[in-house]
């Protein structure tokens, strides 16, 4: 009991924290006079006062975290700061607390998936604050409360190996995680203004450009338009989204060694990052070979202009679309589908798999096949000249079942409540991906609106579940997690 005092006392100063971020949609509100001013001072000062009271009520139970507190903090925070960032939503948009809750978790998971339709008229600051939900979502939240909480007394490798996934929880770039933080956001944060400069240099207003840069980095891939990236009908915006897709869809500490040492090589040298690239390049020209053959554009770089743009969307889990690709030979729309499970790269900005756990899976069938003819061989499993231990591919195959398991399940209780199957199974799997459109109900035409409140909550927890890559969460789940 008192741990989870200790916890609730962090997550107090983390709400206070998190009300600093009310500072964007503040200033835009006063820029534009949108009339949506007073529901944010409102909701900053609702976030303030309950992260206040929070604090000042658990004050004397404050103590160094332990690891297990890491896992409960982490999870807790998703869930109440996407609860208290639902009040801008209520308060202005009259969104039900479910539907403000599946968006503001949505937003936070980077999922992309949306319940809100008009959004080309929507206010811009209530726009920008879904945008900035992704991008704080990207690199995370409690990333961030890392490079601050010691300052309040709180350990913050219990945080980061909670919320990090892969193998950057255990390389640090610096020898002080509160730096390893802060430098991964200052290389996210150069990244951002890049991309805004980029799309305003090829058309977007600056508007558009800084949430679509969110959106883009932290490949959460909400958009300002119902018809997302497709209402601007641009090819150089598009050419521009997929570089910076691409980009955050790679390991940011890979983008740091390459910063380092002024030269490219180190993503050459990334086994991970030649698999990301080399599966969307060859996925990009097959997928378009294959709808231009079904003669669904007339040309070829149509095609691949069309393909391309969805094709790197979906499968680094970002979410932009640019055309209702439902409508194309069901092949590719599912080959998208499945490229979200394993295409981003650990430590990136993507859910999924990840690019990692792919490939020391595939070197482990290699090694079974060949354990197969010669049982005495010795074949330690390898990636990229690095030996990986047979605890980690134990943990991999551990955590890929209960991967596929909780698509099962998900998908199940999802037929139950009545979604038809194939909006079912492509929902849960955009959103454990936190790729955002599925197909059928919830494809690239249409949005999350229609569902049940049932069918909503189910995916928000999937979302999360997703976001903290499964063993996160389902870890709280078990009996000896909690035994002393």
């Amino acid at each position: 009991m008192r741990g989870l005092l200790s916890v609730a006392n962090v997550l107090g100063r983390l709400l206070m924290v998190f009300g600093l971020t009310y500072a964007m949609p503040i200033t835009s509100a006063v820029i534009y006079r949108d009339g949506t001013l007073l529901t944010f001072v409102i909701s900053l000062a609702a976030c303030l006062a309950a992260g206040g009271a929070l604090t000042l009520a658990t004050q004397r139970f404050q103590r160094e975290l332990k690891a297990r507190d890491g896992f409960i903090l982490v999870s807790l925070a998703w869930i109440l700061i996407s609860a208290i960032a639902t009040v801008p939503l209520m308060l202005h948009e009259q969104l039900s607390f479910t539907d403000a809750f599946f968006e503001t978790m949505s937003g936070l998971t980077t999922t992309g998936a949306t319940v809100m339709a008009g959004l080309d008229s929507v206010a811009p600051s209530i726009n920008l604050w879904r945008h900035a939900l992704n991008w704080l979502g990207g690199m995370g939240i409690i990333v961030l409360a890392v490079a601050i909480l010691p300052l309040l007394g709180v350990g913050g490798m219990q945080l980061l190996r909670a919320e990090v996934p892969g193998p950057i929880k255990d390389a640090k770039l610096t020898a002080r995680i509160a730096d390893t933080a802060a430098l991964l956001w200052t290389i996210y944060l150069v990244l951002t203004l890049a991309c805004i400069l980029g799309l305003w240099l090829v058309g977007m207003g600056w508007f558009d450009a800084i949430c679509h840069a969110f959106a883009a980095l932290s490949l959460g891939g909400f958009s300002t338009r119902d018809a997302s990236v497709g209402a601007f009908d641009s090819p150089a915006i598009e050419a521009v989204l997929i570089g910076f897709m691409v980009l955050a869809a790679l390991n940011f500490a890979t983008h740091f060694t390459a910063w380092r040492a002024g030269s490219p090589r180190p993503y050459w040298r990334d086994a991970e990052a030649r698999g990301v690239l080399a599966v969307l390049l060859v996925s990009c020209l097959g997928s378009s070979l294959y709808i231009w053959w079904g003669d669904v554009y007339p040309d070829f770089l149509t095609a691949l202009r069309y393909v391309s743009f969805n094709l790197v969307s979906i499968a680094t889990d970002c979410g932009f679309v640019s055309t209702d690709y439902a409508q194309w030979p069901i092949f590719v729309p599912f080959w998208m589908l499945f490229l979200s499970t394993l295409t981003a790269s650990s430590g990136s900005t993507g859910g999924g798999i990840k690019m990692i756990r792919t490939l020391i899976l595939v070197r482990q069938s290699s090694r079974e096949l060949t354990r197969l003819l010669h049982p005495a061989i010795a074949a330690p499993v390898s990636v990229g000249g690095m030996m990986i231990p047979n605890s980690v591919v134990v943990a991999i195959l551990g955590f890929i079942f209960l991967y596929f398991m909780s698509i099962v399940t998900l998908t199940f209780l999802l037929i139950f409540g009545g979604l038809d199957f194939v909006s079912a199974f492509t929902a849960v799997i955009a959103c454990i991906n936190n790729a955002g459109p599925g197909l059928g109900q919830v494809g690239p035409a249409t949005n999350y609106g229609s569902l049940t409140d049932y069918e909503i909550w189910v995916l928000s927890f999937t979302m999360l579940l997703g976001r903290l890559e499964v063993f996160s969460l389902l870890i709280l789940f078990t009996p000896q997690f909690w035994r002393k």
